[in-house]
């Protein structure tokens, strides 16, 4: 089956990205479309030097209308789509055809590797996003936070696919409230045309986490995942992790109805550590100490996860803080031992006199 991709980009304003982003593209070959909403920077004599696939369209506030048109430039059925703050890190083409070639009319999932700290540690989180198609059976829908569907209506199907991209993403954390305080009323138009789908409340909670909202995301975070959803879609596993770490930032009292919640999820996402260590995190603060640390316990021994630490330091860092909590303080030492240069397990170290 031949398989030539053409790589569809939409840009405004990136010519601190899209240099970076074409230039690690190049050793593929891919067909490159560039279409530009409407830049007043170098966005477009930048992407000249890369491909002569530039196109005009004017912007008209719908992100699906964009990708449509970028994917109609295109002389190849199937589609990838990248944007500009995002760069290639690694692929495979040749396993790209295997997977897909018995697979053309599903949705083929790449990973985005997100830069992220927490608690002083600089790590990464990685997520499985919706890119790779064939236009023959797939196009974007949704004005705002645009996704792939299948053009018959039907439910979209995943497989995952052997292609890496680092996302840059927002600059900073005022970049981040300032876009999404201008998404917001968008998004809530689209709710009310769109009451009954979890992916509206799931760009809701995520819209409201970048104004560092917290509690508002939690709000629609739980209406979505109260709903008829499917795991196996990626933004259902997407919502439950972002509603899983807005519980860390609020009052203990939303815990309670979370793990009913995240019970209801158990079975389809106990493989990955993540959610194992996210479990113990909220049963932590329920009060429930032993089934906290059995959670932690069974995240070490998962490999399959999005945030680093999750199936290690930090999992045995929880498990000595709730040791020491139940005064076992030999037990405890060897669990922030276990977490190595984790600092906050040093700083307890060396609060118990440890100064290996």
């Amino acid at each position: 089956m031949d398989m030539d991709i053409s790589v569809c980009i939409i840009a405004r304003n990136e010519d601190n990205h899209i240099e970076e982003c074409l230039k690690r593209l190049r050793p593929c070959k891919f067909e490159v479309i560039v279409v530009d909403t409407g830049s007043i920077d170098r966005t477009m004599e930048l992407a000249k030097k890369y491909t002569d696939n530039i196109y005009q369209f004017t912007w008209c506030s719908d992100f699906s209308a964009a990708r449509n048109f970028s994917i109609e430039k295109a002389t190849n059925d199937w589609i990838l789509i990248i944007d500009c703050d995002e760069y290639l890190e690694n692929v495979n083409l040749l396993d790209i055809h295997r997977v897909m070639k018995d697979n053309p009319d599903k949705i083929g999932l790449i990973q985005r590797n997100n830069p992220y700290t927490i608690q002083g540690v600089k790590s990464i989180v990685s997520e499985r996003i919706g890119r790779l198609f064939n236009r023959k059976y797939c196009h974007y829908e949704g004005s705002i936070h645009e996704r792939v569907m299948p053009i018959d209506g039907s439910a979209p199907e995943y497989i995952e696919v052997p292609f890496t991209i680092y996302h840059e993403g927002y600059v900073t954390e005022s970049d981040k409230r300032t876009r999404a305080t201008r998404n917001l009323e968008m998004l809530i138009a689209d709710l009310r045309e769109n009451e009954s789908d979890p992916y509206t409340y799931y760009q809701l909670g995520r819209n409201y986490v970048f104004m560092n909202d917290h509690v508002k995301a939690i709000e629609y975070y739980e209406q979505g995942l109260k709903m008829d959803c499917n795991p196996k879609d990626s933004f259902v596993a997407s919502m439950m992790e972002s509603y899983c770490y807005c519980l860390l930032e609020v009052d203990d009292k939303y815990c309670e109805e979370a793990v009913s919640i995240m019970d209801r999820f158990y079975d389809a996402y106990s493989f990955r550590a993540d959610f194992l260590y996210m479990m113990g995190n909220v049963c932590m603060r329920t009060g429930d100490l032993d089934r906290a640390y059995s959670e932690f316990e069974k995240a070490t021994g998962v490999h399959i996860f999005n945030r680093s630490g999750t199936s290690d330091f930090r999992a045995y860092y929880q498990m000595g803080t709730i040791l020491e909590m139940k005064g076992e303080k030999d037990k405890a030492r060897e669990m922030y031992e276990k977490s190595g240069d984790f600092a906050p397990a040093l700083a307890k170290l060396s609060g118990m006199g440890e100064t290996d």
